[in-house]
């Protein structure tokens, strides 16, 4: 890993990815092929072997914490939220207040940031989902106390190549999270208990999976590509005395609406556990 960043980085506007995991590596790959310049991007990694890939597959430089610190104007901070006291702790000396510092670790508030880091610092909060993984996620962006409308659009064209952004108010982000953030792991929940239904029904599991996910993915596209309200959706595939609204009363008579705002509501309260430090 060098041990510096040459002096004509600190010219250009820089953007450095530190904690290149599986979402780090997609923001990056995202910006390179939305037209960024390699050279203009900085990467930290923990392994040299990883650090050499990231360096072999996008053409990127990778540094330190420090010098990405030094010679990034936009940093985005993408390790885990346990780890990132001390990563803020191991930046603040170096970081001029001027740089904007995005963070992409669930359930940390910009309030955490700004207390750590100069006096000043603007932060932007962003909820990503994995979907990001496949150019089709959903980031959720915050301003901190400090961060203005041109940091707003800076974090956006950072998260628009893997997706759809979405501002919110910062108090809305521990919902954002419950719907968005965790919102795929309910979708596969309910993909695996249809594909079970379909293995009870007498189809074979990838028979099953695929009628499944291909239901799932037509859904999806007419509900973002229709503009209809998804009861208008459900009502044109229910009709009288069929197959579809028979299965629609046994959902209602478990509860299964019930249990999914039951659900949110409980992962939005772990998302402000999360956040007040109670882990």
């Amino acid at each position: 890993m060098p041990s510096h960043v040459p002096q004509s980085r600190t010219q250009t506007q820089t953007v450095a990815v530190l904690g290149t995991g599986k979402i780090g590596e997609a923001l990056l790959s995202g910006m390179i092929r939305a037209g960024w310049s390699p050279a203009g991007l900085l990467c930290t990694a923990r392994r040299p072997e990883r650090a050499e890939a990231l360096r072999a597959r996008y053409g990127v430089e990778t540094v330190s914490n420090i010098d990405a610190a030094k010679a990034a104007d936009t940093l985005i901070l993408a390790v885990k939220p346990q780890d990132m006291a001390v990563l803020l702790d191991e930046l603040a000396p170096h970081l001029p207040a001027d740089r904007l510092v995005i963070s992409a670790a669930a359930g940390v508030p910009t309030a955490f940031f700004e207390e750590r880091l100069p006096a000043g610092t603007p932060v932007v909060r962003v909820m990503p989902n994995t979907p990001v993984l496949v150019d089709e996620g959903m980031s959720v962006i915050s301003a901190g106390s400090h961060a203005s409308e041109e940091h707003l659009l800076r974090a956006e064209a950072i998260f628009k190549p893997v997706g759809k952004t979405l501002r919110v108010p910062e108090s809305q982000q521990d919902a954002a999270t419950a719907l968005s953030g965790s919102g795929p792991a309910y979708f596969y929940y309910l993909v695996e208990a249809m594909t079970d239904a379909g293995i009870l029904l007498g189809l074979p599991r990838d028979k099953a999976h695929d009628l499944i996910v291909q239901a799932a993915i037509g859904a999806a596209v007419m509900l973002r590509d229709s503009g209809e309200h998804p009861v208008k959706l459900r009502e044109a595939v229910t009709s009288p005395a069929g197959t579809t609204i028979s299965a629609i009363r046994e959902l209602e008579k478990h509860g299964v609406r019930h249990a999914l705002l039951a659900a949110l509501e409980a992962a939005r309260d772990r998302s402000r556990e999360l956040a007040s430090g109670n882990g």
